[in-house]
Protein backbone atom coordinates (compact mmCIF):
# COMPACT_ATOMS: atom_id res chain seq x y z
CA UNK A 1 0.00 0.00 0.00
CA UNK A 2 2.88 2.35 1.09
CA UNK A 3 4.38 1.70 -2.84
CA UNK A 4 1.22 2.51 -4.36
CA UNK A 5 0.78 5.93 -2.68
CA UNK A 6 4.60 6.73 -3.65
CA UNK A 7 3.62 5.84 -7.03
CA UNK A 8 1.02 8.23 -6.96
CA UNK A 9 2.67 11.49 -5.21
CA UNK A 10 5.77 10.78 -7.77
CA UNK A 11 2.79 11.05 -10.28
CA UNK A 12 0.76 14.21 -9.02
CA UNK A 13 4.22 16.17 -8.64
CA UNK A 14 5.81 15.59 -11.78
CA UNK A 15 2.27 16.00 -13.63
CA UNK A 16 2.12 19.40 -11.11
CA UNK A 17 5.42 20.49 -12.58
CA UNK A 18 4.63 19.72 -16.09
CA UNK A 19 1.37 21.77 -15.53
CA UNK A 20 3.47 25.01 -14.41
CA UNK A 21 5.48 24.53 -17.63
CA UNK A 22 2.71 24.50 -19.86
CA UNK A 23 1.46 27.47 -17.83
CA UNK A 24 4.53 29.06 -18.81
CA UNK A 25 4.46 28.61 -22.56
CA UNK A 26 0.83 29.97 -22.65
CA UNK A 27 2.64 33.33 -20.88
CA UNK A 28 5.34 33.30 -23.44
CA UNK A 29 2.83 33.29 -26.10
CA UNK A 30 -0.01 35.44 -24.63
CA UNK A 31 2.37 38.08 -23.82
CA UNK A 32 3.26 38.72 -27.39
CA UNK A 33 -0.91 38.78 -28.10
CA UNK A 34 -1.33 41.48 -25.63
CA UNK A 35 -1.79 45.28 -25.96
CA UNK A 36 -2.01 48.37 -24.79
CA UNK A 37 -5.60 50.09 -24.75
CA UNK A 38 -8.03 49.60 -26.99
CA UNK A 39 -11.36 47.55 -26.46
CA UNK A 40 -11.41 44.02 -24.92
CA UNK A 41 -13.12 40.64 -25.19
CA UNK A 42 -14.55 38.81 -21.85
CA UNK A 43 -14.68 42.49 -19.87
CA UNK A 44 -16.90 40.16 -17.03
CA UNK A 45 -13.52 38.64 -15.73
CA UNK A 46 -12.99 42.36 -14.15
CA UNK A 47 -15.92 42.30 -11.94
CA UNK A 48 -15.80 40.84 -8.28
CA UNK A 49 -16.40 37.56 -7.72
CA UNK A 50 -17.11 37.82 -3.60
CA UNK A 51 -18.37 40.49 -1.28
CA UNK A 52 -14.99 41.07 1.02
CA UNK A 53 -13.36 41.34 -2.34
CA UNK A 54 -16.21 43.85 -3.71
CA UNK A 55 -16.43 45.81 -0.06
CA UNK A 56 -12.77 46.78 -0.48
CA UNK A 57 -13.53 48.53 -3.90
CA UNK A 58 -13.62 45.57 -6.07
CA UNK A 59 -9.83 45.46 -7.01
CA UNK A 60 -7.25 43.83 -3.63
CA UNK A 61 -4.30 41.28 -4.16
CA UNK A 62 -3.21 41.59 -0.67
CA UNK A 63 -5.86 41.59 2.03
CA UNK A 64 -4.86 38.93 4.71
CA UNK A 65 -7.87 36.51 4.43
CA UNK A 66 -9.01 33.21 5.45
CA UNK A 67 -11.58 33.67 2.25
CA UNK A 68 -11.03 31.15 -0.52
CA UNK A 69 -13.14 33.47 -2.90
CA UNK A 70 -10.53 35.98 -2.01
CA UNK A 71 -8.01 33.17 -3.52
CA UNK A 72 -10.39 32.69 -6.97
CA UNK A 73 -8.93 36.04 -7.39
CA UNK A 74 -5.61 36.02 -6.89
CA UNK A 75 -4.00 32.70 -6.59
CA UNK A 76 -1.59 33.80 -3.91
CA UNK A 77 -3.78 34.17 -1.33
CA UNK A 78 -5.00 30.93 -1.28
CA UNK A 79 -3.78 29.13 1.39
CA UNK A 80 -3.83 25.47 3.44
CA UNK A 81 -6.50 27.07 5.84
CA UNK A 82 -8.58 27.05 2.75
CA UNK A 83 -9.21 23.34 2.96
CA UNK A 84 -11.83 22.14 2.23
CA UNK A 85 -14.01 25.65 1.93
CA UNK A 86 -16.93 26.42 0.04
CA UNK A 87 -17.35 29.89 -0.98
CA UNK A 88 -20.82 30.55 -2.67
CA UNK A 89 -21.90 33.59 -3.49
CA UNK A 90 -25.26 35.76 -4.73
CA UNK A 91 -25.42 38.83 -6.67
CA UNK A 92 -28.09 40.78 -7.73
CA UNK A 93 -26.87 43.27 -10.64
CA UNK A 94 -28.41 46.21 -12.44
CA UNK A 95 -30.83 45.53 -15.31
CA UNK A 96 -32.29 41.99 -13.68
CA UNK A 97 -28.61 40.61 -14.57
CA UNK A 98 -28.32 37.41 -11.80
CA UNK A 99 -24.40 36.49 -11.03
CA UNK A 100 -23.26 33.59 -9.05
CA UNK A 101 -20.04 32.34 -7.55
CA UNK A 102 -18.88 28.84 -6.31
CA UNK A 103 -15.36 28.26 -5.30
CA UNK A 104 -14.14 25.43 -3.28
CA UNK A 105 -10.54 25.20 -1.64
CA UNK A 106 -8.37 21.58 -0.89
CA UNK A 107 -4.92 21.59 0.57
CA UNK A 108 -2.99 18.05 -0.61
CA UNK A 109 -0.21 18.01 2.80
CA UNK A 110 1.46 15.13 0.44
CA UNK A 111 1.68 17.37 -2.66
CA UNK A 112 2.51 20.33 -0.15
CA UNK A 113 -0.12 22.40 -2.67
CA UNK A 114 -3.37 24.25 -1.67
CA UNK A 115 -5.81 23.72 -4.82
CA UNK A 116 -8.95 25.75 -5.66
CA UNK A 117 -11.80 24.80 -8.29
CA UNK A 118 -14.21 28.13 -8.95
CA UNK A 119 -17.31 28.82 -11.29
CA UNK A 120 -18.38 32.36 -12.06
CA UNK A 121 -21.61 32.44 -13.79
CA UNK A 122 -23.89 35.45 -15.32
CA UNK A 123 -27.10 35.00 -16.46
CA UNK A 124 -28.18 38.05 -18.55
CA UNK A 125 -32.00 36.86 -18.54
CA UNK A 126 -34.39 36.61 -21.48
CA UNK A 127 -33.63 39.02 -24.27
CA UNK A 128 -35.28 39.51 -27.94
CA UNK A 129 -33.64 38.14 -30.85
CA UNK A 130 -34.00 40.78 -33.43
CA UNK A 131 -32.16 41.05 -37.45
CA UNK A 132 -30.48 44.45 -38.31
CA UNK A 133 -34.18 45.70 -39.56
CA UNK A 134 -35.49 45.31 -36.19
CA UNK A 135 -37.70 42.56 -37.04
CA UNK A 136 -37.68 40.00 -33.77
CA UNK A 137 -37.08 36.50 -34.62
CA UNK A 138 -37.05 35.13 -31.38
CA UNK A 139 -35.89 35.26 -28.07
CA UNK A 140 -32.43 34.08 -26.25
CA UNK A 141 -30.64 33.67 -23.25
CA UNK A 142 -26.99 35.47 -23.37
CA UNK A 143 -24.71 34.08 -20.49
CA UNK A 144 -20.88 34.84 -19.73
CA UNK A 145 -19.04 32.29 -17.45
CA UNK A 146 -15.51 31.58 -16.35
CA UNK A 147 -14.14 27.92 -14.47
CA UNK A 148 -11.30 28.22 -13.08
CA UNK A 149 -8.42 25.96 -11.14
CA UNK A 150 -5.46 26.88 -9.46
CA UNK A 151 -2.83 26.21 -7.35
CA UNK A 152 -0.19 27.94 -5.11
CA UNK A 153 2.39 26.60 -3.04
CA UNK A 154 4.72 28.85 -0.15
CA UNK A 155 8.60 29.67 -0.23
CA UNK A 156 9.95 30.12 2.86
CA UNK A 157 8.26 31.29 5.88
CA UNK A 158 7.28 34.58 4.27
CA UNK A 159 6.39 33.63 0.21
CA UNK A 160 3.49 32.40 -1.39
CA UNK A 161 2.91 32.16 -5.04
CA UNK A 162 0.21 30.88 -7.67
CA UNK A 163 -1.15 30.30 -10.63
CA UNK A 164 -4.45 29.57 -11.71
CA UNK A 165 -5.74 28.45 -15.45
CA UNK A 166 -9.40 29.50 -16.52
CA UNK A 167 -11.86 28.55 -19.40
CA UNK A 168 -14.37 31.55 -20.46
CA UNK A 169 -17.30 31.09 -22.53
CA UNK A 170 -19.44 33.69 -23.87
CA UNK A 171 -22.93 32.81 -25.29
CA UNK A 172 -25.04 35.42 -27.24
CA UNK A 173 -27.38 33.51 -29.78
CA UNK A 174 -25.56 33.21 -32.46
CA UNK A 175 -22.44 34.87 -31.30
CA UNK A 176 -20.26 32.29 -29.36
CA UNK A 177 -16.62 32.62 -28.44
CA UNK A 178 -14.30 30.93 -25.43
CA UNK A 179 -11.21 31.52 -24.61
CA UNK A 180 -8.17 30.53 -22.38
CA UNK A 181 -6.33 32.30 -19.62
CA UNK A 182 -3.86 32.55 -16.55
CA UNK A 183 -3.43 34.58 -13.56
CA UNK A 184 0.04 34.49 -11.69
CA UNK A 185 0.39 35.61 -8.24
CA UNK A 186 3.19 36.20 -5.57
CA UNK A 187 2.48 37.09 -1.97
CA UNK A 188 5.07 38.24 0.87
CA UNK A 189 3.61 38.32 3.82
CA UNK A 190 5.07 39.75 7.11
CA UNK A 191 2.98 38.75 10.13
CA UNK A 192 5.30 40.11 13.06
CA UNK A 193 4.81 43.30 11.29
CA UNK A 194 1.31 43.08 10.14
CA UNK A 195 2.05 43.74 6.46
CA UNK A 196 1.59 41.73 3.17
CA UNK A 197 2.31 42.74 -0.42
CA UNK A 198 1.32 40.92 -3.84
CA UNK A 199 1.97 41.60 -7.45
CA UNK A 200 -0.59 39.88 -9.91
CA UNK A 201 -0.39 39.25 -13.85
CA UNK A 202 -4.05 38.63 -14.68
CA UNK A 203 -6.46 37.22 -18.19
CA UNK A 204 -2.83 36.43 -19.81
CA UNK A 205 -4.22 34.77 -22.70
CA UNK A 206 -5.95 34.40 -25.93
CA UNK A 207 -9.49 33.51 -27.72
CA UNK A 208 -10.20 29.64 -28.92
CA UNK A 209 -12.93 30.47 -30.76
CA UNK A 210 -13.71 33.98 -32.23
CA UNK A 211 -17.30 35.75 -32.20
CA UNK A 212 -16.44 36.58 -35.84
CA UNK A 213 -13.01 36.86 -37.94
CA UNK A 214 -11.28 39.29 -36.14
CA UNK A 215 -9.41 38.38 -32.77
CA UNK A 216 -9.35 40.25 -29.76
CA UNK A 217 -7.50 40.71 -27.10
CA UNK A 218 -8.46 39.78 -23.39
CA UNK A 219 -8.69 42.28 -20.67
CA UNK A 220 -5.02 42.14 -19.00
CA UNK A 221 -4.00 43.37 -15.92
CA UNK A 222 -1.20 44.10 -14.61
CA UNK A 223 -1.50 44.57 -10.58
CA UNK A 224 0.57 45.49 -7.50
CA UNK A 225 -1.28 46.33 -3.90
CA UNK A 226 0.10 46.64 -0.15
CA UNK A 227 -2.01 45.66 3.22
CA UNK A 228 -0.98 46.55 6.65
CA UNK A 229 -2.74 46.60 10.20
CA UNK A 230 -1.95 48.94 12.83
CA UNK A 231 -0.43 47.22 15.64
CA UNK A 232 -2.42 48.80 18.40
CA UNK A 233 -5.67 50.00 16.81
CA UNK A 234 -8.18 47.85 15.17
CA UNK A 235 -7.38 49.33 11.61
CA UNK A 236 -5.94 48.05 8.16
CA UNK A 237 -5.47 49.48 5.40
CA UNK A 238 -4.87 48.35 1.79
CA UNK A 239 -3.14 50.54 -1.41
CA UNK A 240 -3.81 48.62 -4.41
CA UNK A 241 -2.41 49.68 -8.03
CA UNK A 242 -4.63 48.69 -11.22
CA UNK A 243 -3.64 48.17 -15.00
CA UNK A 244 0.07 49.03 -14.78
CA UNK A 245 0.73 47.74 -17.97
CA UNK A 246 -0.51 51.05 -19.47
CA UNK A 247 -0.50 55.17 -18.17
CA UNK A 248 -3.35 56.81 -19.27
CA UNK A 249 -7.02 54.22 -18.66
CA UNK A 250 -9.49 56.99 -19.02
CA UNK A 251 -12.15 56.65 -21.08
CA UNK A 252 -12.29 59.67 -23.52
CA UNK A 253 -15.37 59.55 -25.73
CA UNK A 254 -14.28 62.68 -27.99
CA UNK A 255 -17.71 63.07 -29.84
CA UNK A 256 -19.77 62.49 -27.23
CA UNK A 257 -17.70 65.35 -25.23
CA UNK A 258 -17.71 67.86 -28.05
CA UNK A 259 -21.24 67.68 -28.72
CA UNK A 260 -22.02 68.22 -24.63
CA UNK A 261 -19.18 70.71 -24.51
CA UNK A 262 -17.33 68.66 -21.80
CA UNK A 263 -13.52 68.49 -21.51
CA UNK A 264 -11.33 66.10 -23.44
CA UNK A 265 -8.46 63.97 -21.89
CA UNK A 266 -5.17 64.72 -23.09
CA UNK A 267 -3.60 61.59 -24.17
CA UNK A 268 -0.09 60.53 -23.25
CA UNK A 269 0.32 63.62 -21.35
CA UNK A 270 0.57 63.13 -17.46
CA UNK A 271 -1.78 63.96 -15.41
CA UNK A 272 -2.75 63.78 -11.63
CA UNK A 273 -6.21 61.91 -12.34
CA UNK A 274 -4.36 59.68 -15.08
CA UNK A 275 -2.18 58.52 -11.99
CA UNK A 276 -4.71 58.50 -9.40
CA UNK A 277 -7.33 56.51 -11.92
CA UNK A 278 -4.71 53.56 -11.60
CA UNK A 279 -5.16 53.27 -7.41
CA UNK A 280 -7.73 51.77 -5.06
CA UNK A 281 -8.22 52.41 -1.40
CA UNK A 282 -9.28 50.44 1.11
CA UNK A 283 -10.00 49.74 4.82
CA UNK A 284 -10.43 46.87 7.17
CA UNK A 285 -11.77 47.59 11.19
CA UNK A 286 -11.58 44.22 13.27
CA UNK A 287 -14.48 44.48 16.32
CA UNK A 288 -13.45 41.56 18.35
CA UNK A 289 -12.71 38.53 16.30
CA UNK A 290 -16.22 37.72 14.64
CA UNK A 291 -16.43 40.96 12.96
CA UNK A 292 -14.85 42.85 10.16
CA UNK A 293 -16.42 46.00 8.64
CA UNK A 294 -14.71 47.06 5.18
CA UNK A 295 -14.44 50.14 3.15
CA UNK A 296 -13.21 50.80 -0.54
CA UNK A 297 -12.95 53.94 -3.01
CA UNK A 298 -12.12 53.17 -6.66
CA UNK A 299 -10.95 56.22 -8.38
CA UNK A 300 -11.54 54.55 -12.36
CA UNK A 301 -14.93 53.43 -11.28
CA UNK A 302 -15.86 57.24 -9.82
CA UNK A 303 -14.59 58.78 -12.81
CA UNK A 304 -15.69 56.41 -15.26
CA UNK A 305 -19.15 57.32 -14.27
CA UNK A 306 -18.98 60.80 -13.79
CA UNK A 307 -20.75 63.04 -16.82
CA UNK A 308 -18.71 65.47 -17.32
CA UNK A 309 -17.28 67.49 -14.48
CA UNK A 310 -19.96 66.81 -11.95
CA UNK A 311 -20.39 64.57 -9.61
CA UNK A 312 -22.36 61.30 -9.64
CA UNK A 313 -23.39 60.12 -6.29
CA UNK A 314 -21.67 57.51 -4.49
CA UNK A 315 -19.88 56.01 -7.18
CA UNK A 316 -16.76 54.44 -6.72
CA UNK A 317 -17.47 53.39 -3.11
CA UNK A 318 -18.23 50.43 -1.53
CA UNK A 319 -19.32 48.93 1.79
CA UNK A 320 -19.26 45.83 3.84
CA UNK A 321 -19.35 43.27 7.00
CA UNK A 322 -18.31 39.65 7.38
CA UNK A 323 -19.27 37.72 10.39
CA UNK A 324 -17.18 34.99 11.38
CA UNK A 325 -18.70 31.91 12.92
CA UNK A 326 -16.47 28.85 12.78
CA UNK A 327 -18.05 26.73 10.86
CA UNK A 328 -20.04 29.17 8.65
CA UNK A 329 -19.18 32.85 8.07
CA UNK A 330 -21.25 35.30 6.00
CA UNK A 331 -19.96 38.31 4.55
CA UNK A 332 -22.57 41.53 2.72
CA UNK A 333 -21.10 44.13 0.08
CA UNK A 334 -22.42 47.11 -1.03
CA UNK A 335 -21.02 48.98 -3.90
CA UNK A 336 -22.36 52.10 -5.91
CA UNK A 337 -22.29 52.29 -9.70
CA UNK A 338 -25.02 54.95 -10.12
CA UNK A 339 -26.41 57.79 -8.21
CA UNK A 340 -28.25 56.65 -5.33
CA UNK A 341 -28.20 53.20 -6.61
CA UNK A 342 -26.25 50.10 -5.74
CA UNK A 343 -25.91 46.02 -6.06
CA UNK A 344 -25.92 43.86 -3.27
CA UNK A 345 -23.50 40.74 -3.07
CA UNK A 346 -24.09 38.08 -0.48
CA UNK A 347 -21.67 35.47 0.47
CA UNK A 348 -21.71 32.43 2.54
CA UNK A 349 -18.17 30.45 3.48
CA UNK A 350 -18.69 27.00 4.77
CA UNK A 351 -15.85 24.53 6.24
CA UNK A 352 -17.38 21.35 4.51
CA UNK A 353 -14.76 18.97 6.10
CA UNK A 354 -16.67 20.18 9.56
CA UNK A 355 -20.18 19.31 7.97
CA UNK A 356 -19.59 16.40 6.04
CA UNK A 357 -15.92 15.10 6.66
CA UNK A 358 -14.78 16.05 3.43
CA UNK A 359 -11.61 16.68 3.72
CA UNK A 360 -10.75 13.21 5.12
CA UNK A 361 -11.35 12.24 1.46
CA UNK A 362 -7.39 13.48 0.05
CA UNK A 363 -6.36 11.24 3.22
CA UNK A 364 -7.73 8.22 1.74
CA UNK A 365 -6.24 8.32 -1.36
CA UNK A 366 -2.92 8.88 -0.31
CA UNK A 367 -3.10 12.86 -1.16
Amino acid sequence: MQEGFSFYNTYFRNALNKGFTILLFFICIGSDAQVLGGNSVFNFLRLSNTPQLTSLGSVNISQPTDDVGMGFNNPALLKASMHSQMNAVFNNFYGGIKVFHLSMGYRSEKLNTNFLWGLNYFNYGSTAETDAGGNILGKFRPVDWVMQVAASRSYLEKWNYGVTLKFISSNYGQYRSNGIATDIGVLFTDTAKLFSASVVIKNLGFQLKKYNAEQEELPFDLQAGITTRLAKAPFGFSLTAQRLHQFDILYNDTIFNNENGYANTNAGKFSFGKLLSHLVLSTTIYVGDKVEVQAGYNFLRRKELNIGNAGNGMNGFSIGAGVMLGKLNIRYARAYYQSNTAFNQFGLNMKLNQYFGLGKFGERIGW
